[in-house]
């Protein structure tokens, strides 16, 4: 019987198991490596790469972020911009009632989408340029959503009591409002604020209105989550010991809280990005968000339903672009949820 002196000893593994023993001297010999830990990072990651649907979203997604980004360097190799009246320079582009007049909205070698009716613009770069002008404006929006949505559901969910409660009627507050309506009704309201009715909107002024619109209407559903997680950690052993070392409740909601709800932050981040875009596109095309020339999805949209009998080929370029791009994030915020929480399922 091996005595508890030799148990604890350092060469203990020898004495208990030799064939243990042997067979690490054998492995080290070898310079077999041995398995490594991985972090919670690395594992979502290789869980990520395993998903097919999320690596081509993903994939497509870098795709449109791409073009957003070079937007004005493809338009110089093109050749053309989203902003030059074509159909009145060159009359032969457009017929006697401004329809396009070759065939399929005049899409040949030297348009390649096409020409606007009635200006004649080029379909092409209004795109990519509309793909650039919708991508910032969500990106930003987005942020700030997310921003306000975790400061309310940490202040909510870590505090409780009357601080909860008040923050939770002002957030069923604002999600039993109508959004659509209220969109349409703020617009003109927040643009008049900074510059008078009888002059024309510059177009940074409705990029800050449209944000201010969305970010204040956007944000309840980020805090339902995080108000969640929050509720779900802040009795954990961890929080409870940070609290007994003296920790401020700010040091507790930054150092201890905010990392652990990173994953549910970044998934629901990724589903509001193509939701923000649609309501940006909503907002242009009854015409209170991005008005002329200022190229975007949603003022193509109302252009192509004017016209949609006479020239159909019009809004196939931005329509389906866009549903490519929204079913994309979508599934993408899909795979990265799974990705960072396996047990979800799809």
């Amino acid at each position: 019987m091996t005595s508890p002196i030799k148990a604890e000893d350092s060469g203990s593994t020898a004495v208990l198991d030799p064939e243990l023993a042997a067979t690490a001297e054998n492995t080290a010999v070898k310079g077999v490596k041995q398995p490594e830990g991985r972090s919670p990072g690395q594992l979502m990651w290789q869980r990520f790469k395993r998903d097919r649907t999320g690596v081509v979203s993903a994939c497509v997604v870098i795709f449109f972020f791409v073009v957003a980004a070079c937007a004005p360097l493809i338009s110089k190799v093109y050749g053309k911009d989203p902003y030059t009246l074509y159909g009145q320079e060159n009359p032969e582009l457009l017929d006697l009632f401004t329809m396009p007049a070759k065939p399929f909205g005049g899409i040949d070698g030297e348009f390649w989408f096409g020409v606007e009716p009635g200006l004649g613009r080029d379909v092409f770069t209004q795109l990519i340029y509309g793909i650039r002008t919708s991508l910032a404006t969500a990106l930003v929006a987005t942020l700030l959503m997310t921003v306000l949505g975790v400061l309310i559901g940490l202040a909510g969910g870590y505090f409780g009591g009357k601080i909860d409660y008040w923050l939770g009627r002002m957030t069923d507050f604002f999600m039993a409002l109508p959004s659509q309506l209220f969109f349409v009704a703020a617009m003109p309201v927040i643009t008049t604020v900074f510059v008078a009715p009888d002059k024309e909107t510059p177009t940074y002024v409705r990029t800050c209105a449209i944000i201010i619109v969305l970010s204040f209407l956007g944000w309840m559903s980020m805090a339902r989550i995080v108000r969640g997680a929050t509720l779900s950690l802040r009795d954990r052993e961890f929080i409870e010991a940070a609290r007994i070392s003296g920790a401020s409740p700010w040091r507790i909601i930054r150092k201890e809280l905010l990392p652990n709800i990173v994953t549910p932050t970044l998934v629901q981040a990724t589903l509001m990005l193509p939701s923000t875009i649609l309501s940006i596109a909503f907002l242009s095309f009854v015409g209170v968000g991005y008005v002329e020339p200022t190229p975007d999805w949603g003022r193509m949209f109302s252009i192509g339903a004017r016209i949609v009998e006479q020239d159909p080929y019009y809004m196939l370029f931005p329509g389906v672009a866009m549903v490519i791009f929204v079913v994309a994030f979508n599934l993408l915020g899909d795979s990265v949820r799974d990705a960072f929480d396996p047990k979800t399922g799809r």
